[in-house]
């Protein structure tokens, strides 16, 4: 039997969980352009208009609204809506290839029922685990969650992740077979809309000087992410520049609502307290550019993280990332000339780093550098590749899916 081409009738169906936009977008529209058919299964929140004009694209609104405001009754009228609805598209499918971007909110069933009910279907499991086990970054790595992560990544026909650390980790920890497991680049924000914004008018629109050293931390808020750290430091260690503004941009996790109001608190207490701007919101995608346009470096004060989008995402603007040295941050910082590491959860090791940073030739040369620091992002991060290696996994899926239903009728026969 013939194998499958590499053209249109790969067809392939995305759950995206109703999750992380960027990610959902470039995989998509990398997908779409070598060949891949997709019926993309998303929500309001991951709705691009080039879901509905590509021909290789059919998007599913299965999830509709997900506003965190709605009442508990709404949501769990939404939440049963939503998996009706996902059991019934699942039993009518065409696409062999079952995608997973991100699961739902029930992560133990998306994890074991929902997987075996994919499979009785007769459907190929292609799962793109961006954590390998959030639930220890966390702090609540269950026996019931590791559990979970072990049906997950057994029930999975193949699993993709985004550094060689994380898949030294996966086989060590859960086992599953090596050949089923690849490493694929992180691919950098293309989703965003960016205009010719300059540095200058970004800063105006926040009511920054231009003679300002402008830090950021952009992203969501929870105690894994450090932000505690760094607002002490600055507060701190860093209270000699008066020209110095940290910009906190994001939204708290659900949880952190009051780790949040705690480092508030140590704001307000501080003397220096309006040198901090707080965007303590969701950030909407035609409001970014303005955050790491004014910026001269973001911060990533992690105590525990896989990979970081908001780091590619600094990237995509040119902009300079100080991380501390956690999980495989090391590999995409190129010391000196992407940024600069410090160890995790170390007060001094951060404010020294940040001080380095603003003596280099880096922070000097900073708008004759962005360009390298986008190129960098590129030649690593391409969509390009992540498509056309996932494309790559999608065909061998169906050409063993080929060869054991000839093994099969050939036993029959």
């Amino acid at each position: 039997m013939a194998a499958p081409s590499r053209q249109a009738e790969i067809e392939v169906a995305l759950l995206t969980g109703g999750q992380d936009p960027p990610y959902a977008y470039g995989l998509a529209t990398a997908l779409s352009s070598v060949g891949v058919r997709l019926e993309i299964i998303g929500g309001d929140g991951v709705d691009f208009p080039e879901f509905h004009t590509s021909p290789n694209i059919r998007f599913l609104n299965l999830r509709g609204d997900q506003s965190f405001d709605a009442g508990l009754g709404k949501k769990i009228m939404r939440v049963l809506r939503y998996y009706t609805r996902l059991v019934r598209y699942a039993a009518s499918a065409r696409p062999k290839i079952f995608h997973i971007l991100w699961n739902n909110k029930f992560e133990l069933l998306d994890r074991t029922l929902m997987l075996l009910y994919y499979r009785f279907l007769g459907k190929r499991i292609v799962l793109t685990a961006h954590n390998v086990n959030i639930g220890r970054r966390d702090l609540r790595n269950t026996l019931l969650n590791r559990l979970g992560l072990h049906a997950q990544y057994r029930l999975a026909d193949h699993i993709f992740l985004h550094t060689e650390k994380m898949k030294r980790e996966l086989l060590d920890e859960f086992g599953p077979r090596e050949r089923a497991v690849s490493v694929i680049p992180f691919g950098i924000n293309n989703s965003l809309r960016v205009t010719g914004l300059t540095r200058s008018e970004a800063r105006g629109k926040l009511g920054i000087s231009c003679k300002q050293k402008v830090i950021l931390f952009f992203g969501a808020i929870a105690p894994y992410k450090g932000l505690d750290l760094l607002v002490e430091v600055f507060l701190t260690s860093l209270q000699c520049w008066a020209d110095a503004r940290l910009i906190i941009a994001g939204t708290p996790k659900a949880g952190s609502l009051g780790y949040m109001e705690k480092i508030q608190e140590r704001i307000r207490s501080d003397a220096n307290s309006e040198r901090v701007l707080q965007r303590i919101q969701y950030i909407p995608d035609d409001e970014t550019e303005v955050y790491f346009k004014a910026a001269d470096v973001a911060i990533l004060p992690y105590r525990e993280v896989y990979q970081s989008g908001v780091l590619f995402l600094a990237y995509s603007f040119g902009l300079p990332v100080i991380a501390s040295d956690v999980g495989s941050l090391a590999e995409e910082i190129l010391e000196g000339e992407t940024g600069f590491l410090c160890k995790p959860g170390d007060p001094a090791a951060l404010a020294e780093a940040i001080t380095r940073y603003f003596q280099s030739s880096l922070y000097r040369e900073l708008e004759s550098r962005r360009q390298e620091i986008r190129n960098f992002a590129n030649a690593q991060h391409s969509w390009n590749v992540v498509g056309e290696r996932t494309r790559d996994v999608y065909l061998d899926l169906l050409r063993s899916r080929s060869a054991g239903s000839c093994e099969a009728r050939s036993d029959v026969q």
